[in-house]
């Protein structure tokens, strides 16, 4: 069955960016589950930033699972991506990405790596920057692989990233380096950029997607732009598709209208 989460920012220096619930855990978990959210997907400064013990006991008093663990304040707040020209700061993105992996893993949610894959520079050489990369990945999947979870990849749009952008790049660059531990992330808002067809591209390539954001064509809440949701739904469900559903959207209007109007679309598209 497919499932709902929400996004949480807990990252107290940022108030501005695609997540629905900011800052307050216990208070945001109460709102996931009173709204019928099946699980949240969380945000955080590092994998050890949160007491796992203590998280899993407000998960399990509010009936809700991690769905997903984002990485992305490693490049945010420190500066750190897998395709860096500087062997030192590689490194420590790769610890970074693993404390998370190894943190998310505990409650069996995948980490994600969306901004942290980095960019081709100016000054850099394209096969050497997905050389990088593919090594980057292939270290961190086993990794996850050996906690029981996925590694999730994010293709981003072309003005975040100018590595890959669509799922039909990001499943013919996980297959030529033999990325078998590594799962996309269709991202609903960076594929109206980029694909032709998002439902076509989902039933393409639907073996390789391990997680959904659930966000409308400008990054509002879904039912707030122009996606036609009806056949992506449709197409989500003719692949099998069991994992999250998960709203990294703006806070549009305000957090709580937010997350009202996401699990209204969730239902309308998922649960009739």
């Amino acid at each position: 069955m497919i499932r709902s989460a929400v996004t949480l920012n807990l990252i107290e220096s940022m108030s501005q960016g695609p997540w629905i619930f900011w800052h307050n855990l216990e208070e945001s978990l109460k709102k996931a589950a009173d709204l019928g959210f099946d699980g949240v997907e969380l945000f955080t400064r590092s994998g050890t930033d949160l007491d796992a013990n203590h998280l899993q006991d407000r998960l399990d008093q509010h009936g809700l699972q991690l769905a997903a663990v984002g990485t992305g304040a490693g490049k945010v707040l420190h500066g750190l991506t897998l395709t860096d020209a500087n062997p030192e700061i590689r490194q420590k993105a790769m610890a970074f990405i693993a404390e998370m992996i190894t943190f998310g893993a505990r409650f069996g949610a995948p980490a994600i790596i969306g901004s942290m894959q980095g960019n081709v520079l100016p000054s850099g050489n394209r096969e050497d920057t997905f050389a990088l990369l593919a090594e980057g990945l292939k270290t961190l999947g086993n990794h996850a692989a050996s906690k029981g979870v996925p590694l999730i990849y994010e293709p981003l749009n072309r003005y975040e990233t100018n590595l890959f952008n669509t799922l039909e790049s990001g499943s013919g660059f996980l297959e030529k380096n033999g990325l078998s531990q590594v799962k996309l992330l269709a991202d609903l808002f960076h594929m109206n950029i980029e694909e032709d067809n998002l439902s076509e591209s989902i039933r393409k390539f639907g073996k390789d997607i391990g997680h959904v954001h659930f966000a409308d064509s400008n990054r509002k809440p879904m039912g707030f732009g122009h996606t036609e949701m009806a056949p992506i739904a449709e197409a989500l469900k003719e692949i099998g598709y069991a994992g999250y559903v998960s709203a990294e959207a703006f806070p549009f209007p305000n957090p709580d209208a937010a997350a009202e109007q996401t699990i209204k679309a969730f239902r309308e598209y998922f649960r009739n």
